[in-house]
């Protein structure tokens, strides 16, 4: 039945683009073609003098549908290059390359599909996802794997819960007593069976109901109301499409007085189009099921209809293009307790085939993984209530020889995405319980919230890669922050909170960058009680903030410190912090700074950073001035702040009197400024004076020999300056 939904796709969208007449060899194997004889189909292609393009397309497809991949890669790949060779031509070779375990090689054509057709939904998710797919290859110990003695040569497949058992699809032969061979496989035709459960074993196969499986396929099923309501594909009985296809139809029964009931149709079934793999919620008003009913997104896709309060069925919805491809997606199974969905695709990213795919929410998409998925087709994926246990089909290597059914154990859970964890804890690392906790994305937008437990634990599924932030919030706590990112590998991302008791007197300070006003991170703070001498140093973390509880450095009506910051790449600052008692006795509990640094790069004009005022001297002299000292001062200050730092003090004339004379005047200026600057600061080598004339004016107002300048004092004013530039830091 899996086979045979993907067969009828296939047939359905085949290009036929003759670029030759057929001859009758091609014509004759094109007949058995028709009916799924693919062996007959084969042999005819073989001996056929000449092949078109159509023909060699579906001797390849023949192969893949009769598991000889080898060969139908071998074929691919003599027509690939052919003209009139269609994208999908391309997806498939890709996909023959891929099943042989030729990544490398398949991931080469899937860009060559991407790149003639972009707006594919198989593309796409190639494009998102190819870089996982090494990872999707690893064992990460999340599965246990068991083959089952209950498989046999034929096909066994589609597993469902029945009460405590089994029921499945078998097209095993010595069940029946009737014998009926299928021209696609010749095999017999499938039947539903049941199964005890022994262990992980399934044992003692039983013929489900002979009123059920009758002529054609049946199977597989699912079912709801303790296993008194059915659902179940099986073969359209009346008659073919237009097409002269045999399409799927769903069927339901009642069990009453432990017996089947007559069979009843299911209200979308189609001569023209194929429903089936039904799934029913436990209620029996849900189901999920495949088609490739009009209107899709191409090959088969998954759908959702449920029953009015009448007990009807209303309206199919298609579960949508983050789910659905224009490849196939069959086989749900809804997990009500974790309300995921699984289901097989071989148009989503996988390693070969139909791989088993998750979804929650129907949003992101999660490849289930190795050894879960191999190259081969695996499909057909059941869980129980509790998610650790289940069933899946697969026909990799290894089996009885065709189609068979593997049990599992689940050892770790799945994961979404990515998680960010952690724990809110205060700074000696005790856990601090019962905190709220809030994710925002990079965008500040809040995304998720979560109250912890005594543990102090949270966890945030994050379904794309990116920068977030966390805050902890607690009553009698100062908030917690943090930041985390999810753009490496690690699937797990550890992110913990620290929220700091609040004792009644605090100060906070956020440092950032003055010009971009992004936050700091690394900066060093010393606080120093200027009242008890005390001294303590921090350093910002990634939020760039930091708090510190005063309420222990209260002397009298008052307190006092002296904060320093500094960073590397960064001026460094200084800042007073003093409170007196108000008039009620109380401070400001909770002050908060913001404190911005410069940063400095080698060749900075310190007088442009600093707020320094022009620096004057008299007319034709160089002492220092009073207001002179003042500005003098600021540089000493920052100097000291920063005792690596190496500045070049520099003179600068107007063009008024001659050119020796402002050479000398400002080189004893300069001379004048770093010696009283020197005197001030540890190491003095560090700052020396350099008069420049007036060889470097900042605008036109030359006026030496016969230049007259008719520059104003203003303008002049703007050459008699003083620079401070920064040699070294």
């Amino acid at each position: 039945m899996k086979k045979l939904f993907t067969i009828i796709l296939s047939l359905l969208f085949i290009s036929y683009q003759i670029k030759a007449q057929k001859n009758t060899k091609e014509l004759k194997a094109d007949k058995y073609y028709s009916v799924y004889s693919f062996e007959k189909a084969i042999a005819n292609y073989n001996q056929a003098p000449t092949l078109t393009l159509d023909g060699q397309r579906k001797l390849a497809k023949s192969y893949f549908n009769s598991e000889n991949t080898a060969k139908s890669e071998e074929v691919y790949a003599k027509y690939i290059s052919l003209q009139g060779v269609t994208a999908e031509d391309i997806y498939n070779y890709a996909t023959v390359l891929k099943i042989n375990g030729k990544y490398d090689e398949s991931s080469k054509w899937m860009d060559k599909f991407q790149s003639i057709n972009p707006n594919d939904l198989r593309a796409k998710n190639y494009a998102a996802n190819n870089s996982q797919l090494t990872n999707l290859l690893k064992d990460e110990g999340r599965y246990k794997i068991d083959h089952l003695s209950i498989n046999t040569t034929q096909q066994d497949f589609g597993t469902s819960f029945y009460t405590n058992k089994i029921v499945f699809a078998s097209s095993r032969s010595g069940v029946s007593a009737v014998k009926r061979d299928y021209n696609w496989d010749n095999k017999p035709f499938l039947n539903l069976y049941t199964a005890e459960v022994t262990g992980n074993q399934l044992t003692s196969p039983k013929n489900l109901n002979k009123k059920i499986n009758k002529k054609y396929h049946e199977g597989p099923a699912s079912f709801s109301n303790g296993g008194t309501y059915m659902a179940f594909t099986k073969n359209n009985y009346t008659g073919k499409s237009k097409d002269d296809v045999i399409k799927l139809k769903i069927f339901f029964c009642t069990m009453k007085d432990g017996k089947w009931g007559e069979e009843q149709p299911f209200k979308l079934n189609n001569a023209e189009y194929s429903v089936g793999h039904p799934f029913l919620l436990a209620d029996g008003k849900t189901m999920y099921f495949s088609s490739d009913m009009p209107n899709g997104f191409g090959g088969v896709d998954l759908y959702r209809i449920t029953q009015d309060a009448s007990g009807l069925w209303g309206t199919a919805e298609n579960l949508g293009n983050k789910i659905n491809t224009e490849g196939d997606e069959m086989f749900p199974f809804y997990d009500e307790t974790s309300e995921i969905l699984f289901f097989s695709s071989n148009g989503h990213l996988g390693l070969g085939g139909l791989d088993v795919f998750l979804t929650t929410g129907f949003s992101k998409v999660l490849n289930a993984g190795a050894p879960l998925n191999t190259q081969s087709d695996d499909f057909a994926l059941i869980v129980d209530d509790q998610m650790r246990k289940g069933y899946f089909s697969s026909n990799r290597k290894g089996g009885s020889g065709d189609d068979d059914i593997y049990a599992f154990e689940l050892l770790k859970p799945f994961v979404f995405g990515k998680t960010i964890k952690g724990v809110a804890k205060d700074k000696s690392g005790a856990i601090v319980a019962n905190s709220m906790v809030k994710l925002f994305d990079d965008k500040n937008i809040e995304v998720g919230s979560v109250t912890t437990g005594e543990d102090g634990v949270y966890s945030f599924p994050v379904e794309k890669d990116g920068n977030y932030s966390l805050k902890g919030v607690k009553e009698t706590y100062f908030d917690g922050l943090n930041k985390a990112s999810t753009l490496g590998d690690d699937e797990v991302v550890v992110a913990d909170v620290v929220l700091e008791k609040n004792l009644g007197l605090s100060l906070y300070c956020l440092m950032k960058d003055k010009a971009t006003k992004s936050v700091l991170e690394n900066v060093k703070i010393k606080l120093t009680n200027n009242l008890t001498g005390k001294e303590e140093s921090f350093a910002t973390g990634a939020s760039g903030d930091f708090r510190q509880t005063l309420s222990e450095n209260k002397i009298g009506d008052k307190i006092s410190y002296k904060l320093f910051f500094e960073k590397e790449g960064y001026l460094s600052k200084s800042a007073n912090y003093e409170r007196v008692l108000d008039r009620s006795g109380q401070y400001n509990l909770h002050e908060e700074l913001e404190i911005s640094l410069d940063k400095i790069e080698i060749g900075t004009d310190l007088a442009k950073i600093i707020d320094i005022k022009p620096i004057y001297f008299d007319l034709g002299k160089y002492a220092i001035r009073k207001d002179a000292s003042v500005e003098l001062e600021k540089i000493i200050k920052v100097m000291n702040e920063n005792p690596n730092m190496v500045v070049e003090l520099g003179s600068h004339t107007d063009c008024r009197a001659t050119i020796a004379f402002n050479e000398k005047l400002s080189e004893n200026r300069a001379k004048a400024s770093a010696t009283y600057v020197k005197a001030k600061i540890t190491s003095p080598e560090r700052i020396y004076g350099k008069g420049y004339g007036e060889s470097k004016l900042v605008n036109n107002c030359a006026c030496e020999g016969t230049i007259k300048s008719e520059c104003s004092e203003e303008e002049h004013q703007k050459n008699r300056r003083t620079e401070f530039i920064i040699i070294k830091m």
